[in-house]
């Protein structure tokens, strides 16, 4: 095998006082390297990478004996590359079976597409993602775009690729403006690519479609539109579901860059048998294999340019053809395109094991009986929305990804994890009223816990008739574990609301007044002056000020009768903060115009007529009381001897005046 040459030159290349043992003769069919190997291999390595130097020597560095410091470190540096790169080589050529690193692939494009070390490299790695470039000679830069004859490069691709107006200036684009953007998804592709493309292969679909998942997401498993589009090939909820990806309350598989790509090449497949060309295929795909449809039936042509010309598609399908034809000759030739080598940071390729679960599992445990961080089992499985795997059973196991070679280790430790180390999980689907406290006590859980393992940012994330995953200990003596998801949920910057702050699941919440203001200070008090707003109401007026809707009422004689406001009307607000304006010997020096912040809170006068004791109805809180009445939750609590605010039972009378 080459990968034996290989690695007896290496050995060779290690000077030892020790006798070798005679070399064993060579396998059937294979050959020794000869003297011209042997130079083409030392050649390369001394060739280097252009555009690079080497470092000089730190200040201070000790030289080997008889050598300047600087012809050592020269010398040290250029072995140092050279073995490194030799290692690299050589171990994807001992392992068949391995898909080559970001690292192979680096050195592989350094030796340079026609350096025959390269050539017969591939012959060993047998590997079609590297071999799809290395038989046409490398481009040079490509300086007149406007001129460039791009049947130079249609022989590289086995999809059609023309140089249409909106191609050149997709390519100008990447070049300039979306460089940083694409060179993220060139690098980003040596994770993906190894893995996609042999299965639109499979499919019947040409290895080149790849570049669609490049325009879509950029290789991103975690990508989302405005159209609730989701993962890498960015299928939208109803294809996704007509394809065959699972999506509920455990895992979205539009995220999986696995399980989807055998869904969009499924979907390309009928796409392009429906409508005949891959052109229309793509846009199908952007815009509707329908609508493409009745756009060739209209017009009657099945050429994609000619019907970019007629009414009908939108601007970003007339677009998307370009885009990707744009996408695909720059990643096959980036240096003809002007892009430098050192500019990409080429990820590993995607490589995993693959564990069954049989019960719902955190993925914090999981991580730590793997041995691997949390990030890694995150990477792997994209397509987990909470922060632990599925409801399994040994019928119906969930298949988990791990980092290659952990897959083991995990099998020993979860074995012997105790029950009192785990988590398991029970569902609640949030009622009117409910805050993400009164769950937590219900569980026995806490509330940190439960905003990580559903990724929610906020408590005021709850919704009526959502379902919130909530993790209670396995066993008793679980608190500790309970404790240790607390704290790192904390450290992952999670923090709940104390529980007067929080508001109930199903509070109306009106939009707050957002219109123009001016104070003015009279007697002492400031007033503001407030101009009515498109959807403005009394209610979201008095939030703003922090008073209420009764007090707006009498400072503006408005009956109660009349509910609507007029745009334009305006309305005077004493919210008792601090005069806003500077007043020299009682008058005022200027009344100024405000942007709109809130002014500080002031808690509104008392007043004759106003209800005193107010009865607590089921589902109410103190917080949606203390709202109501201009009044602070601490205020209640204190005028009513309350020490527990979770304790008060509904049909409770409340004083909400001051005594």
């Amino acid at each position: 095998m080459p990968s034996l040459c290989l690695m007896l030159v290496a050995l060779a290349s290690v000077p030892s006082a020790q006798e070798v043992l005679p070399m064993p003769p060579p396998p059937p069919g294979m050959r020794l390297l000869d003297t011209e190997d042997k130079k083409l291999l030392a050649g390369s390595a001394a060739q280097g990478e252009e555009g690079t130097a080497s470092a000089p020597a730190p200040a201070g560095a000790d030289a080997p004996e008889g050598t300047e410091p600087e012809e050592a470190n020269e010398e040290v540096e250029s072995e140092s590359a050279e073995l490194e790169e030799l290692r690299a080589l050589e171990g994807a050529a001992l392992d068949p079976g391995a898909r080559p690193n970001a690292q192979v692939l680096q050195s592989l494009r350094r030796l340079g597409i026609a350096n025959p070390l390269r050539l017969r490299m591939m012959d060993v790695l047998e590997e079609p993602t590297l071999r799809d470039d290395d038989t046409p000679p490398e481009l040079p830069l490509i300086r007149d775009l406007a001129n460039f004859d791009v049947r130079q490069l249609q022989d590289r691709y086995d999809i059609p690729v023309e140089m249409q107006p909106l191609v050149a200036q997709y390519i100008q684009f990447f070049q300039g403006p979306g460089r940083k953007w694409f060179r993220k998804w060139v690098s980003r592709s040596t994770r993906y690519m190894p893995m996609m493309q042999p299965i639109l292969e499979a499919k019947g679909l040409p290895r080149d479609t790849v570049y669609l998942a490049m325009i879509e997401s950029g290789f991103s498993a975690h990508a989302y539109s405005w159209a609730h589009a989701a993962g890498p090939w960015q299928f939208i909820p109803s294809t996704g579901r007509e394809y065959g990806l699972r999506q509920d309350f455990w895992v979205d598989e539009r995220r999986d860059p696995v399980k989807a790509t055998h869904a969009a090449a499924n979907y390309l497949k009928a796409l392009h048998k429906d409508l005949g060309h891959w052109y229309l295929a793509w846009a199908g795909y952007n815009t509707g294999g329908g609508r493409v449809r009745r756009m060739m039936d209209r017009h009657g042509t099945s050429n994609f340019w000619e019907l970019c010309e007629e009414k009908g598609f939108a601007k970003e399908t007339q677009h998307y053809v370009p885009k990707l034809i744009a996408a695909a000759l720059i990643s096959k030739n980036p240096g003809a395109f002007g892009f430098r080598e050192e500019e990409f940071e080429y990820e590993e390729a995607l490589a995993f094991d693959e564990v069954k679960l049989v019960d719902a599992m955190d993925l914090d445990v999981i991580a730590r009986a793997a041995g691997v961080s949390v990030k890694d089992v995150h990477d792997l499985n994209p397509e987990l929305k909470r922060w632990c795997t599925p409801p399994a059973s040994e019928k119906s196991p969930y298949l988990l990804r791990l980092p290659k070679g952990s897959a083991e280790k995990f099998a020993e430790n979860i074995k012997q994890l105790a029950p009192q180390e785990r988590l398991t999980f029970r569902i609640h689907k949030v009622r009117r009223g409910d805050t993400l406290s009164q769950i937590a006590g219900a569980y026995g859980s806490a509330p940190e816990a439960i905003l990580q393992f559903n990724r929610l940012k906020s408590a005021r994330a709850l919704r009526i008739n959502a379902e919130l995953a909530i993790p209670v200990p396995a066993g008793k003596g679980g608190g500790a574990a309970l404790e240790r998801k607390v704290a790192q949920a904390r450290r992952s910057g999670v923090t709940a609301l104390r529980p007067e702050e929080e508001i109930p699941a199903g509070t109306p919440r009106a939009p707050v007044a957002t219109g123009p203001i001016k104070t003015e200070v009279i007697g002492g008090r400031t007033r503001v002056i407030y101009g009515v707003q498109e959807g403005d109401s009394l209610w979201a007026i008095a939030q703003r000020f922090n008073v209420t809707v009764e007090d707006l009422r009498s400072w503006n004689s408005l009956p109660r009768r009349k509910r609507g406001l007029k745009v334009g009307t305006v309305i005077q607000v004493w919210p008792g903060a601090a005069p806003a304006v500077v007043e020299r010997s009682g008058t005022v020096v200027a009344a100024r115009e405000q942007p709109a912040p809130a002014l500080a809170p002031a808690p509104a006068p008392a007043k004759a007529g106003r209800a005193a004791v107010h009865t607590l109805a089921a589902g109410e809180t103190l917080w949606s009381v203390a709202q109501r009445y201009g009044v602070s939750v601490e205020d209640i609590k204190r005028w009513n001897n309350i020490k527990d605010h979770r304790a008060v039972p509904a049909g409770k009378q409340l004083t909400v005046t001051a005594p």
